[in-house]
């Protein structure tokens, strides 16, 4: 393939009434490479013969390049593009206004494809275009859905609730490596996640001025734990506030743990207002119910959001597949690879999933002793074990939406095990 064929012209520079007669009556195909603002795109038949390949800068000159494609006399035009997050949405949305059909081509597709229409590894903006067009040619391409107005509405609340959760992470960490210098004690004695230990520093900032209003931070605590804590736990706090081994706190250090327990405090809010939405949503959705019962709320919503209702695939292995689950193998001559799950689905996804199979791990009798077989059997393969956990659990969501009570003993082997159905 000859290097100039990759040699783009700006869009205000090409000669669109030669196009015009090459194109008539014609199949064609406009495929783009997308990137924040120099957008590549070849024009090409449906021969693979390369009529075009031009350049524009979004969204400037978005305009002028559609109503140019829009006044040609093709037959047909396909529009291919990959999904480069957000940043071809503008463009994706205004083409469907114009009536033009809009395909998906994976970028990993065009990652692989470098190298073989040309011999050469490279790839570039021009390229990765005649790759995406091309590619969509060869029918690789799916026709690209648009998300529904329900799951819009997913995606943003889960994007929110991550928003403040890894606000809360990040604050979590820097307040707990101060108190280690300032109190250790007291992420001895209480969990550092716990509402009560951030409300008593953003109420008071050091154990000095803890020690120095025992009265009052003994009510803090007692409030804020809704009277869960304990009198001894309190009184341990209280104590540990008088004899820490702390390095005692300059006023402004005292004012920075103090800005931390507020921020947490308001953090820890935030998400408690996120979650009942959350709930409310699930709640009015018969599928999400159903699933929530088996992985919580929040995970059914973020798997709803990501990859859709389970009832929209046929069977299975194909939603296992959509979360990047189903196993590869890289195996050749005597050589034989390990199995590794292909991660191709969202990552967000199977994060999420994790956590779930970690809860059913203490919650389920026949998937706690399946877990110690398994781990035992392998080597203490710990995080092979929970992934194996997380592909059963998959697969029993899909029959899950579907109506089906969930039962771990179908999921496993329990005369292996040892256990009585």
């Amino acid at each position: 393939m000859n290097k100039r064929r990759y040699k783009a012209t700006n869009v205000k520079q090409v000669n669109w009434e030669m196009i015009a007669t090459q194109t008539q009556g014609e199949r064609m195909v406009f495929g783009i490479d997308v990137a924040k603002e120099d957008f590549f795109a070849v024009l090409m038949k449906a021969d693979q013969t390369v009529i075009e390949t031009l350049k524009w800068v979004h969204p400037q000159q978005t305009r002028e390049m559609t109503a140019h494609l829009r006044d040609l006399d093709c037959a047909r035009i396909e529009v291919a593009m990959e999904p480069s997050g957000t940043y071809g949405d503008a463009l994706r949305g205004h083409l469907s206004e114009l009536g033009l059909s809009v395909y998906r081509v994976s970028p990993k597709r065009v990652h692989d494809a470098a190298e073989v229409y040309d011999g050469v590894p490279s790839l570039h903006d021009a390229k990765a275009a005649y790759l995406i067009g091309r590619l969509h040619l060869e029918e690789v391409s799916q026709p690209w859905q648009d998300l529904s107005e329900p799951r819009r509405e997913q995606q943003a609340l889960i994007a929110e609730l991550d928003l403040f959760e890894s606000e809360r992470r990040r604050n979590l960490n820097r307040l707990e490596a101060l108190l280690a210098r300032h109190w250790p004690e007291l992420i001895q004695i209480m969990d550092l996640h716990r509402v009560t230990l951030v409300s008593l520093m953003s109420e008071y900032g050091s154990p000095q001025e803890v020690a120095a209003h025992r009265g009052e931070a003994a009510q803090l605590m007692r409030r804020t734990s809704n009277g869960r804590l304990n009198a001894e736990k309190v009184q341990q706090i209280l104590d540990s506030s008088e004899t820490t081994l702390g390095v005692p706190c300059t006023e402004g250090e005292r004012h920075l743990l103090q800005v931390l327990g507020q921020e947490l405090v308001r953090s820890h809010q935030r998400v408690q207002a996120i979650e009942q939405r959350i709930d409310h949503f699930v709640l009015d959705d018969g599928v999400l119910t159903h699933m929530a019962q088996v992985v919580g709320k929040t995970t059914s919503l973020v798997l709803a959001a990501t990859l859709g209702t389970p009832l929209a695939y046929p069977d299975p292995h194909s939603y296992l597949k959509a979360l990047g689950l189903n196993l590869k193998e890289r195996s050749s001559g005597k050589h034989k690879g390990r199995l590794k799950i292909t991660k191709r689905g969202p990552g967000k996804a199977r994060g999420y999933l994790y956590f779930a199979a970690l809860r059913w791990l203490y919650r389920d009798r026949v998937i706690g002793a399946w877990y110690q077989h398994k781990i035992k059997r392998d080597g203490n393969l710990k995080g092979k074990a929970i992934i194996a956990i997380m592909r059963k659990l998959v697969l029993a969501l899909w029959y899950v939406a579907r109506g089906e009570a969930f039962d771990s003993s179908k999921l496993f082997n329990t005369q292996t095990l040892g256990l009585k159905a």
